[in-house]
Order: C-alpha cells, then structure tokens, then sequence
C-alpha cells in the first residue's frame, strides 16, 4: 500500500531520501544537515548558471528536491559572477550559516557525488563546463574522489 496514497510522492519521497542517506554516509547521520547541505550547494550551483540550464538541470531532481531548489529564484539575478571557488565556497558557507558547523567543501564534494550519481552524465557536463575553471576544477576532482 501506498505510504501517501499517491505513488508519484512515494517515489520522491524514497528517492530523495536515497539521496540524502547518502550525503549522511559521508557528512554524519543528521538527516536535517544533510537537507540543508544538498539545497546550499544546489542554490549555488543554480545561481552561477544561466537559467535554460539551471532549469534543465531541475528537471532531472526528484520533485521533493526540485521544490527547494526553486526556493528563492530569481531568473533575472543570474548567473552571479562568481568567479573563483573561495566565492563559490563562501556562497554556500553563507547559506549553512545557521546549521552546525560544516565545512562547505565538503559539502560541494559530498554533493557532487550524489549529484553525479543520479543524474544524467550529459546534463553534469554542461553543468560543470559552465562554471569557471577553478569551480570545474574541483567538481570534476570531486567524480574522480
């Protein structure tokens, strides 16, 4: 039986948690760190893209993840300029400012990994080649991690 009565919300629900058990396994068994971990580095990515891409790249997250992914946008702000991977880094920092301390290199490594995992390899390259060298630098280090 269905958990939601709707089998669209019980796959998303199992898939999102699939993703987030396995930003857990890397960053410690706190499901809501995890949440806000997935969603900063998300934020940042999507806010450095432009928007045909970052909508394409929304496409393929489960629809829970897609939800806070969208929270907050604003098209017409974007791409920011953010150029080197401390900017990057910072952003995300920000976002995690009020969780307990976590180390937002880690958190982009821990997500691009799960990102890599589930979503489309061919939509990944695009995502990573539009960001600066420095930035896609250390993404493309984070799939060979």
């Amino acid at each position: 039986m269905s958990a939601t009565g709707l089998d669209v919300f019980d796959k998303t629900l199992q898939t999102t948690n699939i993703w987030l058990d396995e930003i857990m396994a890397e960053m410690g068994p706190d499901r809501q760190i995890a949440w806000h971990v997935l969603g900063a580095v998300l934020h940042a990515l999507r806010d450095r893209m432009q928007p045909d891409l970052a909508a394409h790249l929304g496409s393929q997250l489960p629809i829970l993840v897609r939800g806070a992914y969208y929270d907050q946008y604003q098209p017409s702000k974007t791409p920011e300029k953010l150029r080197s991977l401390d900017e990057f880094l910072a952003k995300i920092k920000a976002e995690l400012e009020f969780t307990r301390p976590v180390d937002s290199n880690d958190a982009f490594r821990v997500v691009s990994k799960v990102l890599v995992h589930h979503v489309d390899e061919g939509q990944m390259t695009k995502v990573w080649e539009s960001l600066p060298a420095e930035i896609r630098r250390a993404a493309e280090g984070q799939q060979a991690a």
